[in-house]
């Protein structure tokens, strides 16, 4: 076993918790008498129980007693990302859960079940301490049997706590942090919706081929807005060591010393990920994967990115064998545009949460990495939590 603090004691899953396996799903089930709410594995998260969607399944009043959750029970998975664990926290008796989780209930308060599930994060998926605990079968699973039999460590309660306080922050932290990022993501989505039906300068609508947009924005085939052409094949092994980026159809994927384009510029991609856009504002190496714009007829680039980012290109594809942007299928589409001016509001009020997107994204790495990096030193006693400074975890 990896070497834990030698005044921490080790214990059995086992001799701390009663564990009960849940109940079988089955077509007859699904036709019961008294559907209740009942957890599965995709329920349980790292950490976290996740109640978005749940399923019902029929449960006799003798079963849902007996498998009904109260709050502070340790869920951990039976099968499919075995020993993946959290705590329930919510109302008692009202959920049940099925045969592929396992219920860990504390016998006594010796054990923090947080603790238990930063531990068995850190024992599966860092420190490779349970490998081989699943049963041998066609789907691997963890037995009732084996779950018991694992060691974990059991320090006092209250350092325990601190523990799991610590890194409990840390990964609440996260939650805001991609909560915000969806947010922001959403705000982004209605305000370019908005933007490109009615503008910014209220003007009344007129109606086009297209549908209604503000009276004095241009309709046109996209080829008068911005022309696009196949970008150049270049292999890994002709690349050179450099900063000039290879945009492929993905996106940045590479580097190299020569640039084949100006920035700023506009990539789509034209084989692999059909339609995705990427706007460079270096210049760059466009791959043959994509197309990438030549000119842009005076427009402003970083519009012109915004605004094919709002259109559905994979329906473009050419029908042949291989699916591929259809360049002059792209240049016939119809689109709407302002003038300059309006363009560069427009992009510079997407450019700005777009900013702050990137801003709580790079917060989210860097709490993920944070995490990653003090869990199993935390959880093997490596490091205590009095040596830690993370007050501003709180604040980010």
């Amino acid at each position: 076993m990896t070497e834990i603090r030698a005044d921490w004691p080790l214990t059995n899953l086992g001799e701390e918790f009663e564990i009960q396996q849940g109940k079988s799903l089955s077509p007859n089930s699904r036709r019961g008498q008294k559907p209740r709410p009942f957890l599965r594995t995709s329920n349980v998260l790292w950490g976290r129980v996740d109640l978005t969607t749940v399923d019902q399944m029929d449960f006799t009043d003798e079963e849902f007693s007996r498998l009904s959750l109260v709050d502070g029970d340790l869920l951990v998975c039976e099968g499919g990302d075995i020993g993946r664990a959290a705590v329930y926290r919510g109302p008692s008796g009202h959920y049940a859960y099925q045969n592929h989780l396992h219920r860990l209930r504390a016998k006594t308060d010796q054990i923090i079940p947080d603790f238990v599930v930063h531990w068995l994060r850190a024992a599966f998926t860092q420190l490779g301490l349970y490998e081989g605990v699943g049963n041998k079968t066609t789907i691997p699973n963890l037995s009732r049997a084996r779950l018991a039999q694992l060691q974990i460590p059991k320090p006092d309660p209250d350092e325990q706590r601190q523990v799991a306080s610590i890194l409990g922050n840390v990964q609440r932290a996260i939650e805001v942090q991609a909560a915000i990022c969806d947010k922001l993501a959403a705000l982004k989505s209605a305000t370019m919706a908005k933007l490109f039906r009615e503008g910014l300068r209220g003007e009344p609508l007129k109606h086009t081929d297209i549908g209604p947009v503000p009276r004095n924005w241009r309709v046109d085939r996209l080829v008068e807005f911005a022309h696009f052409q196949r970008g150049y094949d270049i292999t890994k092994k002709d690349q050179k060591h450099g900063t000039v980026p290879v945009v492929s159809s993905g996106g940045i994927k590479s580097w190299h010393d020569v640039a084949s384009a100006k920035g700023p510029g506009v990539v789509i991609g034209r084989k692999g990920s059909i339609g995705e856009i990427h706007y460079v504002e270096q210049d760059f190496w466009p791959h043959d994967t994509t197309l990438f714009a030549t000119d842009f007829k005076g427009n402003v680039p970083l519009f012109v990115y915004y605004r094919l980012s709002v259109l559905d290109l994979k329906r473009l594809d050419s029908g042949a064998a291989n699916p591929a942007l259809n360049r002059n299928f792209l240049h016939q589409e119809l689109i709407s545009w302002p003038d300059t001016d309006e363009q560069r509001s427009i992009a510079t009020i997407l450019q700005t949460i777009d900013r702050s997107v990137s801003i709580h994204d790079r917060k989210r790495l860097m709490l993920q990495e944070l995490f990653r990096t003090v869990l199993p030193q935390l959880m093997t006693g490596a490091v205590r939590v009095k040596d830690l400074d993370l007050a501003e975890v709180s604040h980010a």
